[in-house]
């Protein structure tokens, strides 16, 4: 048995698909805009457990200017490893944050990222993104302080640190949601398998 449809029904059909093609862009488009950690790994080198990360976010308008009027900002990633414990809480190991300042001069009209003391020119905003977007060979811990075979949990996340703009740029960002970035905390676990190696 065969199903006919009638021109009008063709018709609805064809728009019921298209508006649904449209909620399917809308919600994809939503969903990539969200700032998240794509990737985490944790290494071992020169007997630091190291972490590189890839991360994924976009600055709104309101950010945006901010930074190229010079207003410099902070992004702060903070991070938390654990060790599971069946008869109590989790034992903490490692709790610490790295902090990253995206800076814009308009003499010399250059953007730079800044880790500490050290800063990585960049000749646009989107390159300077691009570089705030990957964290690489962040030392973490000393490798001592994790036992071979055992498994330890940790979190990580990404935030833009209002706490540590000028006075009244923190009480606009305060009642602006346009301020608002941060990503999920991000899980992930690993256990040192033997020296110079992390699974």
């Amino acid at each position: 048995m065969t199903v006919h449809t009638t021109g009008w029904g063709r018709l609805k059909r064809g728009i019921l698909c298209a508006l649904a093609a449209l909620l399917c862009v809308a919600v994809n488009a939503n969903q990539s805009a969200e700032p998240r950690i794509e990737r985490i790994e944790p290494l071992i080198s020169e007997n630091q457990l190291t972490l590189d990360l890839d991360l994924a976010f976009e600055l709104g308008r309101v950010v945006t200017d901010a930074a190229e009027r010079g207003v410099p900002l902070y992004f702060t990633v903070d991070l938390k490893i654990t060790s599971p414990r069946w008869w109590w809480l989790d034992r903490v190991l490692v709790e610490t944050t790295l902090t990253r300042r995206l800076m814009y001069n308009a003499l010399t009209q250059q953007w730079r990222v800044a880790t500490g003391d050290l800063f990585v020119p960049a000749g646009s905003l989107s390159e300077a993104l691009a570089i705030l977007k990957q964290v690489r060979a962040w030392p973490v811990a000393p490798s001592d302080r994790f036992e071979q075979n055992q498994r330890y949990d940790g979190r990580v996340r990404l935030k833009l640190d209002t706490s540590q703009l000028a006075r009244p740029l923190q009480l606009e960002a305060a009642n602006r949601g346009a301020w608002a970035l941060v990503t999920p905390w991000a899980s992930f676990d690993f256990s040192i398998q033997q020296a110079g190696s992390t699974k």
